[in-house]
């Protein structure tokens, strides 16, 4: 008898429970989503956010249309700070070249004057 009431109410919970319906978007939305998060420096989170859509969505779409579910661009800025600090360190290293070369180019001061013929 107490499983017939616990089921009775368990069929009273799931009642009382609002379903959400899924929502279903076109392929055209989906492309435009996945072609904004591409063009844009905007992160995925920030485009589904304003899409109105999950972020794991927009990356099964990207992933269903390009392959990959993440974005492919360059982050510019950290190609800038890692090319800079390799020109630093180049740039430092052909100084230290120049003056080495000068210090061995430069005659001694203790070594004797040439003979004139």
């Amino acid at each position: 008898m107490m499983n017939k009431t616990k089921t009775n109410e368990d069929r009273k919970t799931a009642e009382a429970t609002p379903t959400v319906p899924r929502k279903r978007y076109d392929e055209n939305f989906k492309r435009q989503a996945v072609e904004n998060w591409i063009k844009t420096d905007k992160p995925g989170t920030q485009i589904a956010a304003e899409l109105g859509v999950s972020y794991p969505s927009l990356k099964e779409w990207k992933r269903c249309y390009t392959g990959d579910a993440m974005p492919a661009r360059t982050d510019l800025a950290a190609e800038n700070r890692a090319l800079k600090a390799e020109l630093a360190r180049v740039s430092e290293q052909r100084d230290i070249l120049k003056k080495t070369l000068g210090i061995f180019t430069e005659p001694s001061r203790n070594a004797t004057k040439p003979s004139p013929r």
